[in-house]
């Protein structure tokens, strides 16, 4: 009987010392748009006790970034009649709260919904967005004829000088976004001038989701904030003849992303160590690339305290690097398995375009331009239906390796 072997399972889950955890995407493994997919309840009623809570430590890790966390947790709690807290999410911004040294500099943000808000709940002090820049200097946006001011603008206070630029996630209007972000950097900051042909440097840049493309309820993917990143990487270096560079690159597959989602999955038994990491996604660009080079990160750091080496992550494709305090490293995990389901972005009856021995190519990689190409990376440990078909399979590798009692 089902129901007798799911409690056997738990009673040996409880009885060592040793634990799993779980991150799952959300888009396309979960849900497609605001549909729940059925296959997502089915399974978290087999990662449920009999007081409906998770038998595993489970952190949601999704590439959206338009909203608070507490209101993604609200979401998810109500669409999978599951209670999650704010605690076991992550947005493609979370990370940003430990990137401190930027949060005392003037900010512009660039997405859509309360960005504004989004950056002062992560730590951010000064923050201006496209639409203050804007109104600050109606001059600067005049691809729509009819957002074209018709009156001299009224003297308005002067805006601070911008520091640094954050893209939380794709814009409404690119128009706009595209012409006033490429303002801000040709000026080194400072919009309202005449573009500086001579810059030394340029503004860090700090990018959330990579995302080219994501599922929703549309038969085919839809664009993501990576196609508008690379739209403003293009217009870029079609105006400088040099390449965008990137402080930071978070949400998926970001190292920094992972290694916090890993400190949240400790967080929620402090008692146990966390041995195995299963990140269950949809696509191979984010979520199995991000999964596999975390194992790798996590297999270079094991070899780096076997040699009482201090071990540093850095953010995929970023200059940004953050080191792991040494307790953390005692108690990480030690490998994070890559499983893919086709309820999302991967398609296995229409896979990516590849050379002629399967192998994808640069010229259809769907990744970041500053991630490398690497075709372990984009391998799957395991390749499944659906999500109840990715819980099935690693309860079942964790039951077979959880002593009897």
């Amino acid at each position: 009987m089902w129901c007798r072997g799911f409690l056997q399972q738990t009673v040996r889950y409880m009885s060592t010392s040793r634990q799993a955890g779980i991150l799952f995407d959300v888009d396309g493994v979960l849900l497609r748009g605001g549909k729940v997919i059925p296959a997502a309840r089915r399974a978290f009623r087999k990662l449920l006790d009999r007081n409906n809570n998770f038998l595993l430590p489970v952190v949601f890790v999704t590439n959206a970034g338009s909203c608070q966390r507490h209101h993604k947790a609200q979401q998810l709690s109500r669409l999978l009649d599951v209670k999650i807290a704010p605690e076991q999410v992550v947005l493609s911004h979370s990370p940003l709260r430990m990137l401190k040294s930027f949060h005392d500099k003037c900010v512009l943000v660039s997405g859509q919904g309360p960005v504004t808000d989004i950056a002062h709940t992560l730590g951010f002090q000064k923050v201006v967005n496209i639409e203050q820049l804007r109104e600050h200097h109606p001059l600067l946006d005049m691809v729509d004829h009819n957002r074209r001011p018709k009156l001299p603008s009224s003297l308005l206070q002067t805006l601070p000088k911008i520091e640094a630029i954050i893209l939380f996630g794709e814009p409404i209007r690119w128009e706009t976004n595209l012409q006033l972000l490429i303002d801000v950097l040709l000026t080194n900051g400072s919009p309202g001038c005449e573009y500086d042909a001579q810059l030394s440097a340029q503004l860090p840049v700090l990018a959330c989701n990579m995302d080219l493309m994501w599922m929703a309820e549309a038969p085919s993917p839809r664009f993501g904030h990576g196609m508008f990143m690379l739209c403003l990487e293009s217009v870029y270096r079609k105006m400088t003849g040099r390449e965008l560079q990137y402080q930071a690159l978070l949400g998926k597959p970001s190292l920094l992303t992972y290694q916090y989602a890993e400190h949240l999955l400790r967080l929620q038994n402090p008692n146990r160590k966390l041995t195995t990491i299963y990140a269950v996604g949809d696509n191979l660009m984010t979520d199995i690339y991000g999964a596999n080079l975390y194992n790798r990160y996590l297999v270079q750091q094991h070899a780096a305290m076997t040699t009482s080496t201090k071990f540093v992550a850095q953010g995929t494709g970023s200059q940004v690097t953050m080191v792991v305090p040494e307790e953390e490293l005692v108690s990480a995990a030690a490998q994070c398995h890559s499983i893919l389901v086709c309820t999302g972005v991967y398609n296995p009856r229409s896979p990516l375009p590849s050379n002629q021995s399967g192998t994808i190519t640069e010229k259809v990689f769907h990744g970041h331009r500053d991630l490398v190409l690497e075709p372990d990376l984009v391998e799957p440990s395991h390749v499944v239906e659906d999500v109840e078909s990715a819980v099935d399979l690693l309860l079942q590798q964790e039951d077979s390796v959880t002593p009897d009692l």
